[in-house]
């Protein structure tokens, strides 16, 4: 997949042009019928889907105390995205001459950018330019005005209610990885570049892989069995999230989620990796000494490893 970060790009695409637009953050069920959606009148009509999407969240910019934590970082989403079969995405930094934008500028700007723009697909309740004054109404008449014809995708229900990021988070944050997956389509996740730590647990025979998980939706702090999916291999694992409140004494302390992979040796510092989480074993605690802490940590991967089951092979394998 190629992504673009200006208007100007998509003049360089073979029309004509088929949008989803969206922020996407999580890629979920309502998200993936909107991308289908342009895939399909690609197929059917020729030409390029491309999905647009914006960064940061549109929210974060104009009501920053209202901003709501994501579930996909941008790497992360872009490739979920990827994973759809897109072969182009279009990410438009969300400022404040963006945000001042009247609907019809908004989309006058799409329609000059693209040769030709044939259709524009987006959610159901969809609210774009300065104060999100446009709607699907707006939309289509838009539509008329710049020869394109615009999309409204119906919500995707599960039991009875509309698949949301609000949903999604909500699963998230009470640690119901069954009701995320059934949201997602697929297991809940963290991807993130690994970082270097204090490399503590390495000392205590337990090498771990941090990754950063600022600004991000986060299940209950604690201890998880984990399945971590490296290049070429999906390994089982245990991980702490949390602020490790045995060696960090300041509350304050950024959170961090530390994987510890069985069976493994190599240096992933760099690398791109995705924990899925798959059941809490615990919560975090603070214990008196390191000697206790390890004898913890080691009990915690017995439990994993009995209740992950055997390692997976290697992908290709």
């Amino acid at each position: 997949m190629i992504t673009l970060h200006s208007l100007g790009a998509l003049a360089r695409l073979p029309g004509p042009i088929h949008l989803a637009i969206g922020f996407f953050d999580g890629v979920h069920l309502g998200h993936q019928a909107v991308i289908r959606r342009a895939q399909a009148t690609a197929a059917s009509e020729g030409g390029t889907a491309v999905a647009l999407t914006f960064d940061p969240h549109p929210v974060q910019l104009l009501r920053p105390e209202s901003a709501p934590a994501l579930l996909t970082a941008p790497p992360h989403k872009s490739r979920l995205l990827d994973a759809l079969g897109l072969s182009h995405l279009l990410v438009l930094p969300f400022d404040q001459a963006f945000a001042a934008l009247s609907p019809e500028a908004f989309i006058a700007s799409l329609a000059h950018a693209c040769h030709p723009l044939a259709s524009i697909t987006v959610g159901h309740n969809w609210g774009f330019g300065k104060g999100r004054g446009g709607n699907f109404h707006t939309l289509t008449e838009l539509g008329t005005r710049f020869h394109f014809r615009p999309q409204a995708v119906a919500p995707v229900l599960l039991d009875g209610s509309p698949v949301s990021s609000t949903r999604v988070r909500q699963a998230v944050a009470e640690g119901d990885f069954p009701t995320a997956a059934r949201l997602l389509g697929r297991p809940y996740s963290i991807l993130g570049e690994v970082i270097t730590g204090r490399q503590l647990a390495r000392k205590l025979g337990f090498p771990t892989a941090n990754l950063p998980v600022d600004g991000l939706q986060l299940p209950p702090f604690g201890v998880y069995a984990v399945r971590a999916s490296t290049t070429h291999h999906l390994r089982n694992g245990v991980a702490n999230l949390g602020r490790r409140p045995t060696v960090e004494h300041n509350p304050l302390v950024p959170c961090q989620l530390e994987a510890h992979l069985f069976d493994f040796q190599g240096d992933l510092y760099g690398q791109t990796l995705e924990v899925v989480f798959v059941q809490h074993l615990r919560g975090e605690l603070r214990l008196n000494s390191l000697e206790a802490l390890q004898a913890q940590i080691a009990r915690d991967a017995a439990q994993a490893r009995t209740l992950l089951g055997p390692e997976p092979p290697p992908s290709g394998a």
